[in-house]
């Protein structure tokens, strides 16, 4: 699974439901379209609407709520909102500077992956929009 498709599926889908997958495929950013989604949904329409949150729940998934769940549950102090590496922390998974970089890489980042600080600020802000585009409802403040 790449790592923005665990990020998606950890906060849109912590279930592990088989929308986690289409949430995956959708997200995935440099595969080409899921071979697995489009037979067996017969198009995108279903596939959309796996990814919305909408199915399971009635809804829109509340991000704000479903990581602010989770910090106060965590015994450390993570900042989800504005670091990367912490909602990678929160999310339990590996937040190291390769696996950002690979993350920079699965999101087609134009930048200096050396440049640490640029572009985990970068990388907030896509991933907080694939959320979205995912069918997360994601705070006015977090948007760009």
């Amino acid at each position: 699974m790449s790592l923005l498709g665990s990020i998606v599926s950890k906060i849109l889908h912590p279930f592990g439901t088989s929308e986690a997958q289409a949430s995956e495929s959708k997200a995935g950013g440099d595969k080409p379209a899921s071979t697995e989604a489009q037979p067996s949904s017969g198009g995108d329409a279903p596939a959309a609407t796996a990814t919305s949150g909408g199915a399971a729940s009635g809804g829109p998934v509340d991000v704000e709520a479903v990581l602010n769940d989770m910090a106060s549950k965590n015994p450390q102090k993570l900042n989800w909102r504005t670091s990367i590496v912490d909602l990678m922390k929160l999310l339990d998974l590996d937040s190291s500077l390769h696996a950002r970089q690979q993350l920079a890489d699965e999101l087609h980042y134009s930048g200096d992956k050396n440049d640490s600080a640029s572009m985990n600020v970068w990388l907030h802000k896509q991933v907080i929009k694939k959320l979205e585009e995912n069918g997360g409802k994601v705070p006015a403040d977090l948007k760009d």
